[in-house]
C-alpha cells in the first residue's frame, strides 16, 4: 500500500510538471454574416459557407379561355452549396458552387449531372483590379449576372433564357473606378465558348465584355446586383450596362447553353440594360440580340438544330413597401430573325406578382400570375396563348 501511494504520488507530481509543456492547439474563429465563416487560428484561410433552396409548384392552363390544367411543375427549383474565401492570402480568392436538382445540372441538355457550376480562383491586384481563372457567369446582361436568389420573380424572363451566355471556363479581368461622382465597371473574358463542364472544345473561342455606368455613385450595399429596392435607396440611383460577346465555332443551340447542334457556327450576342433605384421603386430594362450568319444545322436524316437568332426586350418595375411586401410587373417578349420564323415563334408574356421578404432575398415569398401569347409570324400554325401560376419559397444563408 505504501508502495501504491508513492507510485501515484509520483504520477501526480509527473503529470503537473508535464503539462505546461503540452501543445494546445488553437480552435478557429467563426463568423456569423452572409453564411457561417471559419477562420485557421493564423488567419491564413477563410472558408464561408452558404446553402440555398428554391421549392416551387406552378402550373399552366390549356389557353387563355380554357382553365383546364395543361401542364404542372412541382419541384425543387434550385438546391446549391457555396463556399468561398481565401488562401493563404485575402488576395488570393476562391469560389465554388454545386447544384443538386435535375434542371440546375443542365441534365437534359448535356446527358450528364452537371453539377459544379462555380470554380473560380481569383486575385486581387489591388482595390480596382483582378484577374481570375476558372469557371463561372461570364459578364452577360444585367439579369444573368445577378444571383437567382436574387429576382423578383420565381424565374428569369424569357428574354434572357433564350439570349444569355451563362457559365463558361476561361480568364476573367475585372477592373472598377470612378471619374468624379461617376462610377464604372469594365469586364472581359476569353473563354471556351462551350459551356460549364464540358471536356472537349473546338478551336473556336468565345471572347465577352461588359461596361458598367453609374452616373450617381454605386449602390447600397451592391445594390445593382439584386433585384427590387429592398434597401430603398435614399438617393437615385442608376446603372446602364452594354455587353457584347462572339462566339466562333460554338456546338450548342445557345452557344454556352442548349442542345448540341449538327455542326458549329459563329454567333453574335449582343446586350444593354438600365436600372434606377429610389425610395423603394425600381425599373430594370434589358434589350438582348442575337445573330448567327448561318443560324441553322441538319443532320443526316433531316433534323433539324437552329440558334435563336432574334431580339429580345424585358421590362420590369417594381415598389418596396416598409414592410417587407413588394408590388412588380414585367413585360417580356422575344422575336425570331426572318432566317427561323418557320421554325420558331415569337413568344410574348406579361406577369404581375406579390412578394414577402422574411430576411431580405435570403427568406421570401413569391408568387405571380403570367399571360403569355405565341404568335407565328409567317402563320404556318396557329397562334396560342394561355395563363401561368407560381408560388415559390426560397430559403438560404
Amino acid at each position: 500500500m505504501k508502495f501504491s501511494g508513492f507510485l501515484l504520488a509520483g504520477l501526480l507530481t509527473l503529470s503537473v510538471q508535464l503539462a505546461p509543456a503540452q501543445t494546445i492547439t488553437p480552435s478557429p474563429y467563426f463568423t456569423f454574416g452572409k453564411g457561417l465563416g471559419i477562420i485557421s487560428p493564423d488567419s491564413l484561410y477563410l472558408l464561408n459557407i452558404r446553402f440555398r433552396m428554391q421549392n416551387r409548384a406552378a402550373f399552366r392552363t390549356v389557353s387563355a379561355d380554357d382553365f383546364s390544367i395543361d401542364q404542372v411543375e412541382a419541384r425543387v427549383r434550385r438546391l446549391r452549396l457555396r463556399f468561398d474565401g481565401y488562401i493563404y492570402n485575402p488576395k488570393f480568392y476562391y469560389l465554388i458552387q454545386l447544384s443538386f436538382s435535375r434542371s440546375d445540372m443542365d441534365f437534359d441538355d448535356t446527358g450528364f449531372p452537371n453539377v459544379i457550376r462555380d470554380a473560380m480562383i481569383i486575385y486581387s491586384v489591388n482595390k480596382h483590379f483582378s484577374i481570375g481563372l476558372g469557371q463561372t457567369k461570364l459578364p452577360g446582361n444585367r439579369q444573368r449576372v445577378n444571383s437567382s436568389g436574387d429576382l423578383q420573380f420565381a424565374d428569369r424572363s424569357i428574354v434572357n433564357s433564350t439570349f444569355n451566355v451563362d457559365r463558361d471556363f476561361g480568364m476573367q479581368l475585372y477592373y472598377n473606378n470612378n471619374l468624379g461622382k461617376l462610377a464604372y465597371v469594365l469586364r472581359g473574358a476569353i473563354s471556351s465558348g462551350e459551356g460549364r463542364n464540358i471536356t472537349a472544345s473546338d478551336r473556336g473561342l468565345s471572347y465577352t465584355g461588359r461596361l458598367e455606368l453609374l452616373p450617381f455613385g454605386t449602390f447600397t450595399n451592391g445594390g445593382d446586383y439584386f433585384e427590387g429596392d429592398i434597401l430603398r435607396e435614399v438617393k437615385p440611383k442608376i446603372s446602364i450596362g452594354l455587353s457584347a460577346s462572339q462566339n466562333n465555332h460554338t456546338t450548342r443551340t445557345g452557344g454556352q447553353l442548349g442542345k448540341f447542334l449538327y455542326d458549329t457556327r459563329d454567333m453574335t450576342t449582343l446586350m444593354a440594360d438600365f436600372l434606377f433605384k429610389y425610395k423603394g421603386w425600381a425599373v430594370a430594362c434589358e434589350w438582348l440580340e442575337r445573330d448567327s450568319p448561318n443560324p441553322v444545322t441538319v443532320n443526316t436524316d433531316g433534323d433539324v438544330r437552329f440558334i435563336y437568332a432574334g431580339f429580345g426586350q424585358n421590362y420590369q418595375g417594381s415598389y418596396y413597401f416598409k414592410n417587407g411586401y413588394e408590388m412588380v410587373s414585367r413585360y417580356s417578349r422575344v422575336t425570331p430573325f426572318n432566317s427561323i420564323q418557320l421554325l420558331d415563334d415569337q413568344t410574348e408574356q406579361f406577369t404581375v406578382g406579390l412578394n414577402k421578404y422574411i430576411r431580405g432575398h435570403r427568406v421570401k415569398l413569391q408568387g405571380d400570375i403570367t399571360y403569355e401569347q405565341n404568335k407565328w409570324l409567317q402563320q404556318t400554325n396557329p397562334s396560342t396563348n394561355n395563363w401561368q401560376v407560381r408560388f415559390q419559397i426560397e430559403a438560404g444563408i
